[in-house]
């Protein structure tokens, strides 16, 4: 399966799993397992590891430490004034830390009196001298800082110590340093274990997390060969799986990232994530608010809505918007939402949220700017008025550009048919390139439980080279021109596309007559049958009326 395919460096991948399990094994002894706080302990610790290990790595490539038996011992031994003008050569994107704040001074310190407060003094230290690179942001602009501290979770003071003592000995005993040169799908993996625990709840905003497959896919569709200096967007990014693989197909150097979500688990989340993959000039753009009602992504101007070169998105379904529906269906959004705004029903968990979300990436797109959203399959055809004047623009203005549906339960937290919009407004295609892949994948229970179904990398490949190449393949894919597509009523359905093939067989006439005298009785046996019961049943219903 593809997301289940071996990868490069699996030793330091099971190690590396080795330590989030040691970490989650602290917790569970606190009695902090499946806790709200646990989720915030582990990524504290594993976000300090990492920028632990990778300050250290920089450091050896340093003139003033390259030659040094112990890089950090000789670092703490340097004058503080001679540290900070040798530490300026240290890449941007790499987090500073101060000697007393290295994992090793806190191990030599982890049996001292008061140790959960040094534990935590370090986590802050870092947090504020790094604020200005590491931080993420509020609608607002108030920054939210990198670590808050890990020692309050445990209610019983006496036991703070001891458990940040058992934190540090597991981060030191594990070293990232094999990691750094691994690329995407390593990290994209340890991420998606990192947070599985922690993914079951999909917040207010979206999914926390998409599968690697549809990520891929929508990666290898939109993002041309050769893109370079542009701007990739999600209004409702989650843990940022799409703009993740958008960036590593660009490249991460080639590309700035945009997000914006209203859930601050989904944020932090999203922050690990950029920090892991190699993306830190992106989070000062990571923006924790309610993506409809205030956009914080803005133009020159600082009140029309930026425009961006791709956008992808999974934006949620169904989620309750009914404190801000009547605002967003007022004068001041009509501009954005220009196709109405959902009415609210009688069950809010059937809010069709998505619809707002549509039409606030159409209205994000650069003049010629491209876009992917996953959208329930439903869309594609409902007749409601406000998906058909989207279906319509999306057509009349010669944006869409094609269709995939996808296999059901390929999500693993939802049973929802899912297709995928894709949009161009360069305006250079003629024809949408509709697709059926639902039949594609297998199904496989995980945890033993939910089914879900999963896609070979052939069957990506397939997927994707057929919708680049625009390839027409029987049943699966076709060719519709905008003028088809406007006379089907705007259904965007692969299969009301398809050509109909009746098979041809040359028979002989004496073939013909023995095949018809053939079809013929057996239609005569049929209908004796027929005859048969009904008489049968007759004859019963005869019986009850006398009885």
């Amino acid at each position: 399966m593809a997301e289940e395919a071996t990868l490069p460096g699996t030793d330091i991948l099971a190690d590396t799993k080795g330590m989030i399990d040691g970490l989650k094994s602290v917790c569970a002894q606190a009695g902090l397992a499946n806790d709200s706080s646990e989720y915030k302990i582990i990524t504290e610790a594993f976000l300090y590891k990492f920028l632990n290990d990778k300050f250290v790595h920089e450091l050896r490539k340093l003139d003033d430490f390259k030659d040094a038996e112990n890089p950090e011992a000789a670092y703490e031994q340097m004058p503080e004034e001679d540290r900070e003008m040798a530490l300026v050569n240290l890449p941007a994107e790499t987090a500073v830390v101060r000697p007393e704040y290295l994992i090793p001074a806190l191990f030599n310190r982890k049996n001292e009196e008061g140790f959960a407060g040094t534990f935590d003094a370090a986590l802050l230290g870092i947090a504020d001298d790094n604020v200005d690179v590491f931080s993420v942001r509020m609608g607002e602009g108030q920054a939210i800082r990198l670590f808050s501290g890990v020692s309050r979770f445990i209610v019983e003071e006496g036991k703070r110590d001891s458990f940040c003592a058992q934190l540090i000995t597991k981060l030191a005993a594990f070293s990232f340093e094999r990691a750094f040169n691994q690329k995407y799908d390593f990290f994209a993996a340890v991420f998606e274990y990192l947070i599985s625990d922690y993914n079951k709840d999909s917040g207010t905003y979206g999914e926390y997390f998409t599968p690697h497959s549809i990520a891929t896919i929508i990666a290898d569709i939109l993002v041309p060969e050769g893109a370079k200096d542009v701007t990739v967007y999600d209004p409702a990014a989650g843990t940022g799986t799409l703009v993740l693989a958008a960036a590593h197909r660009i490249g991460e150097n080639k590309c700035t990232i945009y997000t914006q979500d209203r859930s601050q688990k989904a944020n932090e989340f999203m922050r690990l994530n950029l920090i892991l993959n190699n993306l830190v000039h992106s989070l000062p753009n990571v923006v924790h608010d309610d993506t409809l009602m205030n956009p914080r992504h803005l133009a020159a101007d600082g009140r029309s809505i930026r425009k961006f070169d791709y956008i992808v998105s999974n934006p949620p379904f169904k989620a309750d918007f009914s404190d801000t529906r009547d605002a967003l269906a007022g004068d001041a959004y009509r501009k954005r939402f220009w196709a109405g705004v959902p009415n609210i029903t009688t069950k809010p968990e059937k809010m069709e949220i998505y619809l707002m979300f549509l039409q606030h990436i159409v209205a994000s797109m650069e003049e010629d700017g491209h876009a992917a959203v996953v959208v329930p399959t439903g869309f594609l055809t409902a007749k409601g008025k406000i998906p058909l004047a989207i279906r319509k623009k999306m057509v009349d203005a010669h944006m869409l550009r094609g269709v995939v549906s996808m296999p059901s339960n390929i999500f693993a937290n939802t049973g929802t048919n899912v297709s995928i919009v894709f949009l161009d407004k360069s305006k250079k295609y003629e024809n949408a390139l509709l697709m059926d892949a639902s039949k594609l994948g297998t199904k496989k229970k995980v945890d033993g439980k939910n089914q879900r179904t999963f896609l070979s990398d052939e069957e990506i490949g397939r997927i994707v080279g057929v919708f680049n190449g625009a390839e027409e393949q029987d049943d699966f894919s076709v060719l519709a021109s905008y003028e088809d597509i406007e006379a089907k009523k705007y259904s965007f359905s692969a299969g009301q596309y398809f050509e109909v093939k009746i098979e041809y067989v040359d028979l002989t006439p004496e073939e013909f007559d023995a095949e018809l005298a053939k079809r013929m009785e057996n239609l005569n046996a049929l209908f004796a049958e027929g005859d048969r019961l009904r008489a049968e049943i007759e004859a019963q219903l005869k019986k009850v009326r006398l009885g």
